[in-house]
């Protein structure tokens, strides 16, 4: 992970020297396949752009990135990210929930906004190959962990509606069938992103600011 800095705002890349095989939902380079770099950037916390996948792509081009990659956006200064380890898993976070959702609430009458969202960003890697399958159910995986960290510390909410994961492993070798949180991959991953997203929410005042240098 090496920090950088595009038009003032920091920025936090990982790149191999191999592609990853990799599951993601963000707007950049989600979907399922081999992917070369990540990123994770902080934007205005009014951001409006209608174009977040080309924006990530500007960045890419910025950094001298090449081939496919993930890109994740959030209005979290990423210097505040927190990184913890469980059995080889790692789980990198960043968290901002100034705007919590509940999953399964009622939809927003028409016409109304939300007023503003808060993103939880993560980026989890595999030390070993996960299947297909294992990948899908690892960004499950990801959701729980992230839900019981928010619930645990007297969040009103499971996420918001803007977060974004990216679950990274080996191309090659033996793949673990199952990434649940009973599997032996799975459930050192859902303890790597409840440890980080906890201590996420305790750092003050993460997003932004102009006058942080």
């Amino acid at each position: 992970m090496t920090l950088h800095t595009v038009r003032t705002r920091p920025l936090l890349v990982w790149r191999g020297d191999r592609p990853w095989l990799a599951v993601s939902s963000a707007t950049h380079g989600g979907g399922l396949g081999p992917r070369h770099w990540v990123l994770n950037a902080t934007v205005a916390s009014d951001y409006d752009r209608g174009d977040p996948a080309e924006h990530v792509a500007e960045m890419a081009g910025e950094l001298g990135l090449t081939g496919d990659g993930v890109g994740m956006l959030t209005a979290v200064d990423v210097r505040h990210e927190v990184t913890a380890i469980d059995n080889g898993v790692q789980a990198t976070v960043t968290t901002g929930v100034g705007y919590p959702i509940w999953a399964a609430e009622a939809s927003l009458p028409a016409g109304e906004h939300v007023p503003g969202v808060g993103t939880i960003n993560a980026m989890c890697w595999s030390p070993v190959r996960l299947s297909e399958s294992a990948l899908v159910n690892a960004v499950a995986t990801v959701a729980e962990a992230k839900a019981q960290a928010l619930v645990q510390a007297g969040v009103e909410g499971t996420g918001t509606c803007t977060d974004a994961a990216v679950v990274l492993c080996p191309v090659d070798g033996e793949a673990e069938p199952y990434g649940g949180p009973r599997s032996r991959v799975g459930s050192a991953l859902a303890r790597a992103v409840h440890a980080a997203v906890t201590a996420g929410l305790r750092v003050e005042n993460p997003r932004y600011r102009t006058d942080d240098g």
